[in-house]
């Protein structure tokens, strides 16, 4: 959460683990292009209304390494400016 905060990001989802469920999701305000940007790179999120990148965690075959790698990316992305690609500000049905 510090790492993201730095970033822009603020948590959407209850911190308690059983509250919370297999979903992340946080806020950001370019979220649309971060998650766009994020799926060219490999990483699958869905974006929702207004601000909100969601991911999914499937405990028995997420690891530690892939949540690190998946922040690791979310932060090139806005460290970059990619989610400013024009690409990514066409707003299509599904993320």
């Amino acid at each position: 959460a510090a790492r993201l905060g730095e970033a822009g990001f603020a948590l959407g989802s209850p911190g308690a683990a059983v509250q919370r469920g297999a979903h992340v999701s946080m806020s950001h305000p370019n979220a649309y292009g971060v998650v766009k940007a994020l799926i060219a790179r490999g990483v699958i999120g869905d974006f929702r209304e207004p601000d909100t990148c969601r991911f999914g965690f499937a405990p028995l075959v997420t690891r530690y390494v892939d949540v690190w790698d998946a922040v690791e990316h979310l932060v090139a992305v806005i460290d970059g400016h990619e989610w400013d690609d024009p690409a990514f500000a066409l707003r299509t049905a599904v993320t």
